[in-house]
């Protein structure tokens, strides 16, 4: 059977299959039918949003946006060796994404790297408590530790997943847990008109500029950090953005026919602004509001001495905007991740009402450090929605 058959691979008597420790087993790359066959399967758990063929056509368009061109992103499956292409079983599978990242110890300048985001982890019903995604896991990070990374040094800053099946298991195969909190607001229908509109809408025009502003300021960040710790960050750049995005736009293209033109909002004059990126996220589609999403990618206060008293308006305009725009586009939350405290200070003056969530179950944000330091002795900045794939 060649790769350019779209046959699913056949099923295999469990009976049959090796043990997951078993040395016959073996990561590597699904062919194209491998990789078709292993989309159809998630669809069951993370498609609800969109018909079984517009769910594989945007995993195959995500393969095509900029983070993921060039090699950006790379399959995995485990499976057996002796197997051959399209005729072996898919074991378990995910992703790994490549990302620019950054790294600081101490206050050191920062140091530019790889990193690598983990994602679509999935085990087909049959073939689970089979210990296949520990085995699968296990490899994929260590494989990851010198995936695509520049020379020198020869090895990945870091990896990182976002568990749905709480914090112990990914803990146990190298993921410690990392803050994973959120503030949430409710979608307003109008709340943009409800006081004096001092921001204003950001669309794909101005996101260039405003990354790599954002992208200067996170490396300043860094090195005023001079608390013992080494501190990392994956960078804000306008791909990771774009990636986002671009997903978004496929989304809402096929559950609205059309596409959102504001993308987040932005006030104050050069050096003393505020803004945010978003992006809606679906899997409730139109059918229900539960799981679709505004969530906020990223929230920039430029000067961060700047006193709350001078940004907290600018921020409550922000925050009407993205309240106007979750009830428009049928989500049931607004969601910011792992505010810092001058933000979590501008939620509490603002005004408008709020909850803070400590997630505990779902979006685990979970890290895998690759240096000579232990990981309890790592400081994840920018802990926010846009390092999420």
């Amino acid at each position: 059977m060649g790769s350019n058959d779209l046959t699913p691979p056949p099923s295999f008597p469990l009976d049959s299959l090796p043990d997951a420790d078993s040395p016959l087993l073996v990561l590597t790359h699904p062919t194209r039918a491998e990789r078709v066959a292993t989309i159809k399967h998630t669809y069951r758990n993370w498609g609800y949003a969109l018909t079984e063929a517009d769910y594989i056509a945007r995993e195959e368009y995500l393969t095509t946006v900029p983070l993921a061109r060039n090699g950006g992103i790379t399959h995995w499956i485990l499976t057996v060796a002796s197997l051959p292409p399209d005729g072996r079983p898919i074991l378990s599978s995910c992703e790994s994404l490549r990302k620019r990242a950054v790294c600081s110890r101490d206050g050191e300048p920062p140091t530019e790297g790889v990193a690598h985001g983990i994602a679509s982890v999935f085990t087909e019903p049959a073939y689970r408590g089979r210990g296949y995604a520990s085995r699968m896991m296990r490899e994929v990070g260590e494989k990851l530790r010198g995936w695509q990374a520049p020379v020198p040094p020869g090895r990945s800053l870091f990896s990182v997943l976002y568990s749905d099946i709480g914090k112990s298991f990914y803990a146990r195969h190298g993921w410690p847990a990392f803050e994973s909190s959120h503030v949430s607001f409710r979608p307003v229908a109008g709340a943009a008109g409800e006081t004096e509109q001092v921001a204003t809408a950001i669309g794909y025009h101005e996101l260039a500029e405003l990354c790599a502003a954002d992208e200067k300021l996170l490396r300043a960040d860094l090195t005023r950090r001079r608390d013992g710790k080494t501190h990392v960050a994956i960078l804000p750049e306008l791909d990771a953005m774009l990636w986002h995005l671009m997903r978004e736009d496929f989304m809402t293209k096929s559950i609205f026919g059309k596409t959102p033109a504001v993308r987040g909002a932005v006030t104050g004059k050069p050096g003393q602004r505020i803004w945010a990126v978003w992006m809606r996220g679906y899997y409730g589609g139109l059918k229900r509001k539960e799981g679709n999403v505004l969530h906020v990618l990223r929230v920039v206060v430029e000067d961060p001495d700047q006193p709350d008293e001078e940004l907290v308006g600018g921020f409550r305009s922000i925050v009407q905007i993205a309240q106007h725009e979750a009830a428009e586009w049928q989500t049931q939350d607004v969601q910011i991740w792992n505010p810092t405290p001058k933000l979590k200070g501008l939620v509490e003056k603002c005004g408008i009402e709020s909850e803070f969530v400590v997630r505990e179950k779902h979006s685990i944000a979970s890290l895998r450090w690759y240096g000579d330091e232990p990981v309890s002795e790592v400081d994840w900045v920018a802990n926010e929605k846009y390092a999420w794939c």
